[in-house]
């Protein structure tokens, strides 16, 4: 199953799918030797968008969680990618420490942690679950809604390790995306790989500086497919010390989004596109869709009442948000069911491993379809097992059209390791 395309606008991305897999072997020949120069992140989400005249993706998580969002036909992908992954990082491993976000009692969210421990008790490791939340003191059974339960225990650090009781580890995989900043518990581990880095949270991470790298791998990708890569790269500014409590900062902020709008209309009106632009305003960094809202018309600033600033003002945590991203808007004009889908791809190591639909039927086609209501579809990617099938009609194939939505969310994942490389403090630096 294919979601339809409800838009007239669904020749260009035709002709980008059958660009993309005639360009195959070159595509794959170019990711290797990408992938030979810089390391992938750990594991990656990518939430794409299919305007029908342009695919992008919109955000990149490098501590991804709705793994359990993935089909049971998806998870020996999963697992291969894991061994993949772990094998090269520490051949010798036997035990492995996931340590999740705080909040325990997120019955969903747990889900996605055991479903990673599956993952890679399969890949061949001991796996267990250790918390850093002050409230779990000691092994805490939860029961989940699937009728699973799931352990989570409290850590222990020594001098230069961190493990369980009677648990230690040679790899820590973190599924907590530290946007409060790194607790000391995880800092000065040099005796154990720590995955991924803590330089990937949210403390140091900036959303502006990921589409930064993204460009630059769009640039060299469309270069090389004979494309413009505006077709595959949202533009973006950025605005930093605003201040939604006190409205400062605000010129800033609405000189930004009228600059980006314009640069938007002039591309609409090369591809002759009669959509009307809009922006993306979010926090540059954290996640959770929080601190997101949508500019159609930079009028639209001036009459930001209190609760919407309020709304902007605050992230995951209570982190007060000051440098925000403006993002050129992607339409998603897919559907499932008569809902607005968007599809997410999930990667391991350097291989697409599946993926699913965020649906929202209460969400318009320039919204963030990230907010409570949203439900998961597997379904165009319970196939993701078949390869291409070239000669297929373009825009009618499910394989076709999820091995494209993979070659976008590795161009991402591509930028995300481009983008660790330029904050990684440890990085050798040659003069």
């Amino acid at each position: 199953m294919v979601p339809h395309l409800i838009t007239a606008l669904s020749g260009p991305i035709n002709e980008l799918e059958e660009r993309i897999l005639e360009s195959m072997p070159a595509i794959e020949r170019w990711f290797r030797l990408e992938w030979m120069e810089h390391t992938p992140p750990f594991y990656t989400s990518v939430d794409v968008r299919n305007a029908g005249f342009k695919l992008a993706p919109v955000d990149t998580n490098l501590f991804p969680g709705g793994w359990n969002n993935l089909t049971q036909e998806m998870l020996p992908l999963a697992v291969q990618a894991a061994m993949a992954a772990i094998e090269k990082i520490c051949p010798e491993a036997r035990n492995l420490l996931v340590i999740p976000e705080n909040h325990t009692r997120n019955t969903f969210y747990l889900a996605n942690v055991l479903q990673l421990k599956r993952v890679f008790h399969m890949a061949g490791l001991n796996v267990r679950i250790g918390s850093i939340s002050p409230e779990i003191k000691e092994p805490t059974t939860i029961n989940l809604p699937t009728g699973e339960s799931i352990v989570l225990e409290p850590v222990v650090r020594s001098k230069t390790r961190l493990g369980l009781k009677d648990f230690d580890p040679c790899t820590i995989l973190l599924n907590n995306d530290l946007s409060a900043g790194p607790p000391g518990i995880l800092e000065d581990l040099h005796e154990q790989y720590l995955l991924p880095p803590l330089h990937a949270g949210w403390s140091v991470r900036r959303k502006s500086r990921h589409f930064q790298s993204y460009e630059e791998v769009a640039k060299r990708f469309g270069k090389m497919l004979g494309i413009d890569p505006w077709l595959i790269n949202p533009m973006y500014n950025k605005c930093g010390e605003i201040n939604f409590a006190e409205g400062s900062g605000m010129d800033c902020l609405t000189t930004n989004v009228d600059a980006l709008l314009t640069r938007v209309r002039k591309k609409y009106k090369e591809y002759g596109i009669n959509e009307k632009p809009f922006v993306i305003v979010k926090a540059d960094n954290g996640t959770y869709g929080m601190g997101i809202m949508t500019v159609r018309d930079v009028k639209d600033l001036d009459q930001l009442n209190r609760r919407a600033k309020n709304k902007m003002g605050l992230v995951k945590d209570g982190q007060e948000v000051h440098d925000v991203i403006i993002q050129e808007g992607v339409q998603t004009y897919e559907r499932i069911h008569d809902a607005v889908a968007e599809p997410v791809v999930y990667m391991m190591d350097r291989y697409v491993v599946g993926g699913f639909y965020r649906v929202h039927p209460e969400r318009g086609i320039d919204e963030n379809l990230n907010a409570p209501g949203a439900g998961f579809v597997p379904l165009a990617f319970a196939e993701s097992t078949h390869l291409p099938q070239p000669g297929q009609k373009p825009g009618a194939s499910a394989p076709n059209r999820f091995y494209m939505y993979g070659v976008i969310g590795r161009l991402a994942m591509l930028a995300a390791s481009y983008e660790l490389e330029a904050t990684d403090p440890e990085a050798e630096t040659y003069d």
